[in-house]
């Protein structure tokens, strides 16, 4: 039984007990929230995966992609960028591969790492297509479900779905002289097979379906957007809004079949549209959580995105967001290093906790002050305990050696806390 019908039933399952603890926050404040849509626990029943809340009154949570694409396929690099991702504090994994070997890369993976996985099913559609040779366009509603369902048995916990296409809105997108037209992947699959095919999006008309097999595994449905914008032209169209009115209908008929579902939101947001953004999502789906990619708040620093998305994931979690799926350096550049895993997870840790200070989370601020004491009492050991990169400060600490605890060299005995901690 889902973790939604069991709160609903006022039940406190094994799951929210853990994660009110971690949380600080009451089992019972917790239940009520799983009961009403507004925080979800993605776990499939055949797997065991760590528990983790995502959602409002909880602590902003962060989402890792890895994954293979037809251009490199490397299982052992893909195992340790998924465990180089918890390491740094990622909350939950997606494995978007799309290699000829996904299937393999999926099973090592959930083998590997015990935190919630996702996956965007139809990639597994769309490469079994190709495998026989033939356009994606080609792919049959049994590909695309067979799909759905086989991850579903194999204990997969979220799904992104791209539910909220459908036949009226590719027709109008042909219309809507958008700048980058569509960015998603799973979006253009769906859009490109509807244009071909003349047909309406198989997950949109069968979602039904897709709520049976949510509810017999406990699987959260992402809702996918497939009509993000890619560019800050583009954000907050016409397309985008359309899809999310479409998603808040989805989300209701999944809540009214105590199906766990949160909204993917927009990836390319100029600043003063963040909010906004953030406040339409919540309203038009009936509080779910909020899964934003970024959002990137400038196109000019290809190279340097992890720290575009983290200054947008920090204002979408302060103004509403609760998961943050973490952008790269490498991000629309090529598949992310070892080092660019890392980068984009500590980049959207940063975004989570300022948000989570500014929305004044009692375990945010407690983390902050207990940093401002180790600085004050110069406890570089706590510091570096507090930090979300333990080695970098160390090196840093160790690449110019002081004489003396109570210094370091940027002021060495000019430090203005060793000058004046006995006055203040």
């Amino acid at each position: 039984m889902t973790q939604m019908k069991e709160a609903r039933k006022g039940n406190i399952t094994k799951e929210v007990e853990i994660i009110a603890n971690e949380e600080h926050i009451s089992p019972e404040k917790l239940r009520k929230m799983i009961a009403i849509g507004k925080v979800v626990i993605p776990k499939n029943i055949n797997k065991k995966t760590k528990p983790c809340g995502i959602g409002d009154n909880l602590k902003t949570k962060i989402n890792a992609n890895i994954g293979s694409s037809s251009k490199m396929e490397n299982l052992p690099l893909e195992i340790e960028k998924a465990k180089t991702a918890v390491k740094y504090g990622a909350d939950a994994l997606m494995d978007l591969s799309t290699g000829p070997n996904l299937k393999e890369f999926r099973e090592r993976i959930m083998d590997e790492i015990n935190i919630p996985i996702g996956t965007v099913p139809i990639y597994e559609a769309g490469v079994s297509t190709q495998k026989r040779g033939e356009p994606i366009t080609s792919m049959s509603e049994e590909d695309i479900f067979r799909a759905i369902e086989n991850q579903a048995k194999e204990g997969v916990d979220f799904m992104t779905l791209h539910c909220g296409i459908n036949k009226d809105l590719v027709e109008k997108l042909t219309h809507a002289k958008r700048t980058m037209g569509i960015v998603s992947r799973g979006g253009t699959f769906l859009a490109s097979w509807i244009l071909h095919n003349g047909l309406e999006n198989p997950l949109y008309e069968n979602y039904d379906y897709i709520l049976e097999i949510a509810y017999e595994y406990d699987i959260t449905l992402s809702l996918g957007d497939g009509l993000r914008p890619g560019c800050l032209q583009d954000a907050t169209d016409i397309s985008q809004i359309q899809e999310l009115v479409n998603l808040g209908t989805l989300v209701k008929r999944a809540q009214d079949a105590s199906v766990q579902s949160m909204v993917e939101g927009p990836g390319h947001v100029p600043m003063n549209q963040i909010a906004s953004n953030m406040q339409i999502q919540k309203t038009l789906c009936y509080g779910a959580p909020f899964y934003v990619l970024g959002p990137i708040v400038t196109d000019l620093a290809p190279g340097y995105d992890h720290i575009t998305s983290a200054i947008g994931g920090a204002i979408a979690a302060q103004s509403g967001a609760n998961f943050l799926c973490y952008v790269t350096p490498a991000e629309h550049l090529s598949i992310p290093n070892l080092e660019d895993v890392k980068e984009g997870v500590i980049a959207s840790k940063i975004a989570a906790q300022a948000a989570d200070v500014a929305k004044g989370l009692n375990s945010a601020l407690k983390k902050e002050k207990d940093m401002a004491i180790a600085r004050k009492t110069f406890n570089w050991d706590k510091q570096f305990e507090l930090a979300f990169d333990r080695e970098k400060c160390e090196k840093y600490r160790e690449s110019c050696p002081v004489e003396e605890e109570d210094m370091c060299s940027m002021c060495g005995e000019y430090c203005a806390i060793r000058i004046a901690k006995d006055d203040f």
